[in-house]
């Protein structure tokens, strides 16, 4: 025995020797040798990419729901939080536990906190030639500036991170102002533009471009009132390439996946394959069912993920006659609720001139726009717009109305385009309001709706308006729904991060 103890100690005696908890092998990439190559550095911005699939398939909770252009479908037979904190976002009774806000606040912070890296280890890599270096830098800066416009719209002032955290004391910063949030916006919306490309031709490839960094700041400007520096930019976009297409919907389909149309669009691929990334936001849109083989060729359970994100009334209502988006934007599926409240489908039908549905079935609208049939059970190809051309020219027409300059070039282009007549009108105010209405209806479930009413300073009347009316025709709502007051115009830091980070303040009424 005694033989053997010394045995072990010698052994252990000569790991020690040998850098027993060394564990990096020389053979393998560590923190430390990993960012030198062009290879590496291309793989690195894919991953600053990657969490913006997340970042869609939560953000119409946090944006679209929490506007009156649509609502959720009641499962009063699951009180999940699953389920009741979605409800809660909609129905703006949200605390700062909301576990759909946190997931928000991650997402958008794991792109920066990738797209950091990739800016920070640029410098050091002298491997990688000049032209590649700056286009890694342009497209994580253009992904930065996109993750804190949207953090700054839904919380106020944040944290801002613009280097990658290498010790604890980095990790827990105090929240920046607004202005100064906005400012690095703007900073790196800038560098983006000029470190960027214009498109070679379309399809283009998926990645950001200049004209992606260009509409992105113009919009920036159009939220701080910069409107001439806005048509400056926004007036460059059509010598980029960019165009409308001859339909509507077409911009939609993934054989168009980022076509003229497209300034910026998140990537999915459907399927089972490695590298598939499907979209499931159809599921998520469509009446909770056992199978949704009617609409989707495939009988798809979606009994865990639909009901929400369901077309209001009123929105639909505020759709013009002969307007073809609306077909393309919206159906009817007609059925029958079980005990449950799950969905059996019996017909599809047409949105337009609907008569209602026939005796014993009910009708419920359902988004259109991303419904290209599923792969199989793992969801569609369909990409979620970011940033469309329409956009740009109701950017436009806003700046130039807000200077006193007519809007109707842009402005008729997006209404024509979808069957209307062009708009006559020169009064600065009413044009205003068709201006938030064109961009209610041409942008309807590309998750804008929120942040317009709250920019344009009608939130707080047309939410607690559309509250009286929707809890008339929906009774499951609760009491209390819908009493939008200022506080509700921004949402509570997740309380993980402020019970984390003590340097941080919470919102005020949270």
């Amino acid at each position: 025995m005694k033989k053997l103890y010394i045995l072990a100690l010698a052994v252990l005696a000569s790991s020690c020797s040998k850098s027993f908890i060394d564990l990096s092998p020389k053979s393998s990439y560590s923190d430390a040798n990993y960012y030198q190559t062009t290879q590496q550095f291309s793989a690195a911005v894919t991953a600053a990419y990657a969490p913006l699939t997340s970042v869609v398939t939560n953000d119409y909770l946090m944006s679209e729901m929490r506007s009156d252009n649509t609502i959720y479908q009641s499962l009063l037979s699951n009180r999940g939080t699953a389920y009741t904190d979605r409800e809660a976002l909609c129905e703006f009774m949200d605390a700062s536990t909301d576990s759909y806000n946190a997931t928000e606040w991650q997402y958008c912070y794991q792109v920066i906190s990738r797209a950091n890296i990739v800016i920070d280890r640029l410098p050091g890599a002298g491997a990688v030639p000049a032209d590649s270096a700056t286009h890694f830098d342009g497209q994580c800066k253009f992904l930065r500036a996109l993750m804190y416009f949207k953090l700054v719209r839904l919380y106020g002032a944040v944290p801002l991170y613009v280097h990658e955290v290498m010790t604890p004391d980095a990790a827990f910063l105090p929240r920046s102002s607004v202005d100064s949030v906005y400012a690095q916006i703007t900073s790196d919306a800038n560098d983006a533009i000029n470190e960027l490309s214009a498109p070679v031709s379309f399809p283009q490839t998926g990645q950001a471009t200049k004209g992606s960094a260009t509409v992105l700041l113009a919009d920036v400007d159009v939220y701080l009132k910069k409107y001439t520096d806005a048509v400056t930019l926004l007036n460059t976009l059509p010598g980029m390439g960019y165009a409308l297409n001859a339909n509507y919907g077409d911009a939609f389909t993934p054989a168009n996946k980022n076509g003229k149309e497209s300034l910026f669009e998140v990537q999915f691929l459907g399927g089972t394959a490695t590298g598939a990334t499907p979209n499931p936001l159809l599921f998520h849109f469509l009446p909770r069912s056992t199978s949704t083989a009617l609409v989707t060729g495939t009988a798809i359970n979606n009994t865990s993920t639909g009901g929400w994100n369901t077309p209001t009334p009123d929105l639909i209502a505020d759709y013009e006659s002969g307007d073809t988006r609306l077909d393309a934007s919206i159906g009817i599926a007609e059925g029958t609720y079980n005990a449950s409240y799950y969905f059996t489908y019996s017909a599809l039908k047409s949105v337009v001139s609907y008569p209602g549905p026939p005796a014993g079935k009910v009708a419920v609208p359902y988004i259109k726009k991303y419904e290209h049939g599923a792969v199989a059970v793992t969801g569609s190809s369909d990409d979620f717009p970011v940033y469309r051309y329409s956009e740009a020219l109701l950017l436009l027409a806003e700046a130039l109305n807000e200077q006193g300059q007519s809007p109707l070039t842009p402005l008729n282009a997006v209404r024509t385009r979808a069957g209307l007549q062009p708009l006559t009108e020169t009064d600065q105010t009413a044009l205003r309001a068709d201006i938030l209405h064109e961009r209610r209806i041409e942008l309807a479930f590309e998750n804008k709706r929120w942040h317009d009413l709250v920019r344009s300073g009608t939130a707080i009347t047309v939410m607690n308006a559309f509250g009286v009316t929707i809890q008339q025709e929906f009774t499951y709502f609760p009491v209390g729904s819908y009493v939008v007051t200022p506080d509700k115009l921004l949402y509570p830091l997740p309380q993980a991060e402020v019970g984390l980070n003590t340097k941080l303040t919470q919102n005020p009424g949270y």
